[in-house]
This record gives structure tokens, sequence and C-alpha cells, in this order.
């Protein structure tokens, strides 16, 4: 048994999986220092500093214009911006790696063209008779 795990371990497939969840990892910190330190901000910016982190909607009665963190600690609530923030969050980080990935396509080597179509099955069969008219 022991055998057979070190063979797993050690296939290559395992090793480049978790090379890419590593690197995928750090990435992930850098795509969201991007998103939450230089975007977010200047989108907050040009619509006129909205922040939906705060938008919640009170479950417990709480008063009126608690922050969400107090809110939260007075009862129940709906946290309805955070949730709007986090698909903003997405949509956003999403884009970035689609336009990464987009600009690694292009500047990697073209895809090899696909191989030509074989012989149909009427071309078969006519060279089968060909075949055997030449033998004749």
């Amino acid at each position: 048994m022991l055998k057979e795990f070190r063979d797993f371990i050690s296939k290559g497939n395992v090793l480049d999986l978790a090379v890419a969840v590593i690197i995928g990892g750090a990435f992930g910190l850098i795509i969201a220092s991007l998103v939450n330190d230089i975007l977010m901000p200047i989108i907050g910016l040009a619509l006129g500093g909205l922040d939906f982190t705060n938008y919640y909607l009170p479950l417990a009665g709480q008063p009126a214009g608690l922050t969400l963190a107090e809110a939260r600690e007075a009862g129940a609530v709906l946290a309805w911006g955070s949730f709007v923030q986090a698909v903003i969050n997405f949509l956003i980080i999403a884009f970035v790696i689609f336009m990464l990935v987009r600009t690694a396509n292009r500047l990697g080597p073209p895809a090899p063209p696909p191989p030509p179509p074989g012989p149909t099955p009427e071309q078969k069969l006519l060279t089968e008779i060909r075949d055997l008219l030449a033998k004749r």
C-alpha cells in the first residue's frame, strides 16, 4: 500500500496539480488585491462613493444608521450589500482572469492545424474496387 501511495504521489499529474493549486492561491491573492485595493476604490469614486458592503435589511428590529458590524451585533441582518459586493468582485476577477488567459493564448504558439479528414466511406469503397480491378 505504501508503494502504491508513493507511485500515486510521484505521478506527474498530481505534482502538476499541486503546483497549480499553490500558484493559483498566490495568484488569487494578487487578483483580490487588484480588485479590493485598486479597482473597487475607482469604481466607488465613479459611482459617487457608493459602497455596497454596509447595506443590509435588519431582521431583529435594529435602529437605522448602524454599520453592518453594529447591526450584526444587535441581531440578525440580511446583508444583501455584501452579497452584491461579492458578485461585483467575482465579475471583475473573472474578467481580469479572462483577459490574462486570452493574452497568454495569443502570445503562445499557434494551435496546430487540424489533421486533414480521412477518406469518406465512398472513397474507401472505390479504393477497394480499384485495387480489386487492378489485381485482375
